[in-house]
């Protein structure tokens, strides 16, 4: 049975990947994951065969450590959850309570001071190795930047209510897939990526509007509790979606 909350994780996830915390990192990591220098990277030429396999694999493995770290969270957020189901109701309109703060912070119509700050975790490891990829996702997962954070947090509220800790990650598997899959089309197409990149930095800023935007949705949702409105309306025009969730 389709479930709007998993919808939502995919959108949410998408848009993550385009936030002004992510987006701009994309081309250290291809250069620090293809072994070569920023220069080689923006010039016209070619990236050489061997380079450029190595960032689609390394790109694969990094998307696979930080949907990981999704996962464990999302089940921990729903394993946590179970343990004070008695109070779900007052859970709902807390988490929609926060995700409406996160909101209004995307659009500027608030600041709030922690969303600045990041946690980072290094990672000694070869990035251009399956293992050292991996363990760089890992790293990520968990030093998520404040772009990704509020939406990562407004969907780790969402876990905590799913009756099973299978619901929690496969929602959070849905979040991290959405966010990282971008990055490794991106790989196979580095160089047009770049140069899409530079020719539309500009328009980041409205991605926070429309991040700001889907969480003071969701949250409205949540509270006047339509989110099962929404999916059943979804069924009725998309049948096929009956398979996800």
């Amino acid at each position: 049975m389709f479930d709007a909350t998993f919808g939502g994780a995919l959108l949410q996830g998408f848009i993550a990947f385009f936030s002004p915390c992510v987006l701009p990192m994309v081309p250290f990591y291809f250069s620090y994951m293809a072994g070569i220098s920023m220069s080689e990277l923006q010039n016209d030429d070619s990236i050489a065969p061997g380079a450029a396999r190595r960032l689609v694999i390394s790109a694969l493995f990094f998307a696979l450590g930080v949907t990981t770290i999704f996962i464990l969270l999302g089940m921990g957020a729903t394993a946590a959850g179970q343990s004070v189901r008695i109070w779900k109701t007052e859970l709902t309109y807390a988490a929609a309570a926060i995700i409406f703060v996160f909101g209004l912070h995307f659009l500027g119509v608030l600041r709030v001071p922690f969303l600045y700050r990041e946690a980072k975790f290094e990672s000694k490891g070869d990035p251009s190795t399956i293992v050292g990829a991996y363990v760089m996702g890992l790293a990520f997962g968990f030093g998520w930047s404040a772009c990704v954070g509020p939406m990562l947090a407004s969907i780790l509220f969402i876990a905590s209510m799913k009756e099973t800790v299978m619901e929690g990650g496969l929602l959070l598997m849905t979040f991290g897939l959405a966010m990282t899959s971008p990055f490794v089309l991106a790989s196979f197409f580095a160089k047009p990526f770049l140069r899409w990149m530079s020719r539309n930095r500009k328009y980041l800023a409205y991605v926070e509007k429309v991040m700001g935007a889907m969480l003071i949705l969701f949250a409205i949702l949540m509270v006047t509790n339509t989110l099962n409105v929404i999916a059943n309306f979804m069924i009725e025009m998309f049948p096929w979606f009956q398979s996800i969730g």
